[in-house]
């Protein structure tokens, strides 16, 4: 069997304790979408970041905390990640919203590495509680966002809908796409899921958008 794929070059021998934590943090990342939850050990993780299973237990004492920090981790980048699109778009809510839309399929976070340790540690009944726990207050945020957005459109376009249930259409279709990218028996690129996103802002929101996104009012 071949040595496992280090996540990154080794740090200094004298590395900060929150640079050695966020490089095991990363390391659980790639062993969970190689390995999956089950087969994720410490001893997995320490080889994984190129260093001693000592070290691993130092820094999280068991698999369980190493799995939360994890966890809430990749909900704090989720989370940056869409905030900081939505501060950088024009202020019109079709714009936030097709800026929302895109976020979700930047390189940084729709990667095979994040969607697979994402795909491990949702398809675990046990890491649900935890996410529960953790990353609540973050998706009732980007739930509220969503359908304010919706809201807004509906309101400026005069559209017959109801916005928290298109908001909840676009949330669960955002989701759906992410899983679709992990286990779909015929791989596809992810700009076919962006297109799918328009697609569907584009039916309910056709003033709005376009199969290319968000069109000039």
């Amino acid at each position: 069997m071949s040595a496992p794929e280090k996540t990154e070059e080794t740090l200094p021998r004298k590395a900060s304790r929150e640079a050695r934590r966020q490089q095991f943090i990363e390391a659980t990342i790639a062993t969970l979408a190689r390995n999956g939850f089950a087969r994720t050990t410490l001893t997995e993780v320490a080889a994984t970041a190129g260093l001693s299973h000592g070290l691993v237990i130092f820094h999280f004492q068991t698999k369980e905390k190493l799995l939360i920090e994890t966890l809430i981790f990749l909900a704090k980048e989720y989370r940056d990640n869409w905030t900081q699109a939505l501060a950088a778009a024009p202020d019109r809510p079709a714009a936030k919203l097709d800026a929302l839309i895109r976020a979700d399929f930047v390189e940084q976070i729709c990667n095979t590495g994040r969607l697979g340790a994402w795909s491990a540690l949702w398809g675990e009944a046990l890491s649900r509680p935890l996410y529960v726990e953790h990353g609540a207050t973050y998706d009732l945020e980007y739930a509220q966002t969503v359908d304010g957005l919706c809201a807004e459109i509906i309101a400026e376009g005069g559209y017959p809908h109801e916005a928290a249930a298109v908001g909840r259409v676009v949330r669960v279709s955002l989701e759906g796409l992410w899983f679709d990218l992990m286990t779909s028996p015929q791989p596809y690129p992810v700009k076919e899921a962006l297109a799918s996103m328009f697609q569907l802002a584009t039916a309910f929101f056709p003033k709005h958008f376009n199969l290319s996104g968000v069109v000039a009012l």
